[in-house]
């Protein structure tokens, strides 16, 4: 088998509406936006993406419209040398467009058109990608699309990490066991990896014990928590927040980057917080994408020593 990627990502490419608002309105009222930009994104594209300018061979598999053809974005794609053969294009339909509110305290309320993603569920599955990568990631998208395609990987001894986010609501008990026992690391913020443990009645162990032997619970400006054979807090790297969407897909992005080149689950987080800490200093989760070297120069200046990848 020619594994000539490293990291496949599943899930959605969109464009993304960041808004700015001092306060989310009451039902029944409005509210002023502060500001709006109309930028690239989607859970998948973003891990792809920022795994890409941290030297994986990354590729992408998503469900976008006729508006994605001959688009900026694209070219972006297809020039940062991401594999984007197999994404499923329909041209009836548009591109998932994302709708990202942010107050003034850094909560976000989310509004998503599926438009051509609707389409997942009746695709087959990508083999051949699956089959040239060495990991994959299951991100944000169809829950019965990214179970096949986990079960598929894994049945090639694939590395899977599986990160339902804000799309868990759509995930059935049985899909959510099936995903979750499929994969090595599971993803989650806080409140999500709350939530499928409550889906499941287990704790985080019994979400180990069910197939993940990572499950990693970020927190924001908080930081993140690693379970494994042990429980590793990892700290964010303090800076000023302009944005916080898109933060956890370049966290997952520099974790697997650090996981892939064999570092330990402590030094995969710290890597992961540092390249995260980068995206919160611009709106947009693909504005401020740093390259490896300038992730590896602030990790060390925060910690202290060279990452091992």
């Amino acid at each position: 088998m020619n594994e000539d990627r490293d990291l496949l990502a599943v899930g959605h490419t969109a464009f993304d509406y960041i808004i700015q608002l001092d306060k989310f309105p009451e039902p029944n009222s409005s509210t002023a936006i502060r500001r709006m930009r109309n930028l690239h994104g989607g859970a998948a594209a973003n891990v792809a993406l920022v795994g890409s300018k941290l030297g994986l061979r990354t590729s992408l598999v998503s469900a976008v419209g006729g508006d994605f053809e001959g688009s900026e974005y694209r070219r972006l794609l297809e020039a940062s040398g991401i594999d984007i053969s197999s994404m499923i294009v329909v041209k009836s339909e548009t591109t998932p467009t994302a709708f990202v509110m942010t107050d003034a305290d850094h909560n976000q309320i989310s509004y998503f058109y599926w438009g051509a993603a609707t389409q997942f569920r009746e695709s087959e599955i990508p083999r051949r990608v699956i089959e040239s990568a060495r990991a994959v990631h299951l991100a944000t998208g169809d829950p019965s699309f990214n179970c096949r395609c986990g079960e598929f990987a894994r049945s090639l001894g694939k590395t899977i990490s599986f990160d339902p986010g804000q799309d868990l609501h759509m995930y059935s008990r049985s899909q959510l066991e099936r995903a979750v026992g499929v994969c090595d690391i599971l993803f989650g913020n806080h409140h999500e990896i709350d939530r499928i443990c409550s889906r499941l009645e287990v704790d985080v162990d019994g979400l180990i014990e069910m197939g993940p032997d990572v499950v990693v619970k970020t927190y924001g400006r908080d930081g993140s928590i690693i379970y494994a054979d042990e429980v590793i807090k990892i700290d964010a790297i303090p800076r000023e927040a302009a944005d916080p969407t898109g933060a956890g897909d370049s966290y997952r992005a520099g974790f697997m980057r650090a996981y892939l080149a064999g570092a330990d689950l402590m030094d995969c987080g710290r890597f992961a917080s540092a390249v995260a800490s980068f995206i919160v200093e611009e709106e947009g989760t693909q504005t401020n994408i740093p390259d490896l070297e300038s992730a590896v120069r602030r990790f060390k200046r925060h910690w202290g020593y060279d990452p091992p990848i």
